[in-house]
C-alpha cells in the first residue's frame, strides 16, 4: 500500500500516520520528521531548515524532493509507505510521480483529515505549550494554515480527480479518527 496523508497543519497526520502504516506493516516517511531531526542535529540540512521552519515557512521543493526522493527508494519502502507532509505542492506531485513511475508504482490512496481553522490552531498552541516547540507561536501556526489554504489545499483536486482522494474528519479522539480512516481505506481495498 503507498498511501499519503494530509490536511492541514494540527489536523492530526501525524498521529494517524503511525496507526495507519502499523495497520498495514509500512514506514511513515515524515518530512517534518526529518526535518526535525537534522534541526536537532545541527547539521547543514538543519540549518537551512531552521530558518524556514522558524519563519513559518514551508522547505523549498528541492531539498524536500531530494530527501524524499531518497527516502521512499530505501529497502523497507519496497513493499509500501505512508507519506506525511509530502507532496505540499502540484511540483512535488510530479516528482513523486516519476519517482513512482521509475517503480512501475502509484499511489493507492491519499486521505485528507478535515478539520476546522480556529480549531486547529487551539489544538497547535496547547501542543507547543506542551512540547516547547519554537515554530509554533500563534503567528506561525496561522502562516501555516494561510500557506495550506492557498497552495497545499489544490492537490485535494489533483488526487480527486485520480479518484484516489477520500475525506475523512479529522476531529474527534485519535482512536475514532483511526476507526474513520480504517473503515474508509477498508471500503477502497475489497
Amino acid at each position: 500500500m503507498r498511501m499519503l496523508i494530509m490536511g492541514p497543519p494540527g489536523a492530526g497526520k501525524g498521529t494517524q500516520a503511525r496507526a495507519i502504516a502499523e495497520r498495514y506493516g509500512v514506514p511513515v516517511v515524515s518530512t517534518g520528521d526529518m526535518f526535525r531531526a537534522n534541526v536537532a542535529a545541527g547539521t547543514p540540512l538543519g540549518l537551512v531548515v531552521r530558518r524556514y521552519l522558524d519563519g513559518g515557512e514551508y522547505v523549498p521543493d528541492e531539498v524536500t524532493n531530494d530527501l524524499v526522493r531518497d527516502r521512499v527508494r530505501r529497502r523497507d519502502c519496497a513493499q509500501g509507505f505512508l507519506l506525511d507532509g509530502y507532496p505540499r505542492t502540484l511540483e512535488q506531485v510530479k516528482v513523486l510521480d516519476a519517482v513512482l513511475e521509475e517503480r512501475g508504482e502509484a499511489l493507492d490512496a491519499v486521505v485528507l483529515l478535515t478539520a476546522e481553522v480556529s480549531l486547529l490552531v487551539d489544538r497547535l498552541l496547547m501542543r507547543a505549550r506542551a512540547e516547547g516547540r519554537s515554530d509554533d507561536t500563534e503567528d506561525v501556526i496561522r502562516r501555516r494554515q494561510e500557506i495550506y489554504a492557498q497552495e497545499t489545499a489544490r492537490l485535494t483536486d489533483e488526487y480527486d480527480a485520480r479518484g484516489i482522494l477520500v475525506r475523512v474528519d479529522g476531529l474527534g479522539s485519535v482512536e475514532e479518527v483511526a476507526g474513520r480512516i480504517a473503515a474508509t481505506l477498508d471500503r477502497l481495498s475489497r
